[in-house]
């Protein structure tokens, strides 16, 4: 059984985002061992220079090293990413499979994003839209995504 881990930085709070995280995390635990780990975000300013923007950056990046996996896949979300549709992702996510990826870690920035060393280490840069969404809903949408790629690699009717 394939490993998930989603490093998230930042914590949900909202009961609705906590509730459909969870129904998603039981609907995986057929298909992966799934992980969910949540880090500290920096604490920013309410007008951050970009400088400030640059040290919370590297502070959060320096917690997410720390708790990467020493192999698998990196797939980092970043809106600059590559936007694949869902049957595309399945597929991207059973060629990981096919070529011995057991572990595959999903990585979702705070705030402010991802610092450009994370994503330029990351073997997939995965954007869910060119539209700018709360940290926090993406993860239930990653996790919904997740969940439909291991659907129709199955060749449920969830998909359609």
């Amino acid at each position: 059984m394939q490993k998930v881990t989603i490093l998230c930085v930042g914590k949900l709070k909202e009961r609705f985002y906590v509730d459909a995280a969870a129904e998603y995390e039981k609907r995986l635990s057929r298909f992966c061992k799934l992980e969910i780990a949540e880090l500290a975000e920096a604490r920013l300013s309410e007008t951050p220079s970009p400088a400030e923007i640059e040290q919370a950056l590297l502070e959060e990046a320096s917690r997410v090293e720390s708790k990467l996996p020493k192999f698998g896949v990196l797939i980092a979300l970043c809106i600059e990413g590559t936007e694949l549709s869902s049957p595309a992702l399945a597929e991207a996510l059973n060629r990981f499979a096919v070529f011995g990826a057991s572990q595959l870690t999903f990585l979702i920035g705070g705030s402010v994003g991802l610092h450009p060393s994370l994503k330029a280490r990351a073997d997939l840069r995965l954007s869910m839209s060119p539209m700018t969404f709360p940290h926090h809903l993406a993860r239930v949408m990653l996790l919904e995504q997740i969940y439909r790629a291991y659907q129709i690699q199955a060749g449920s009717r969830y998909h359609k």
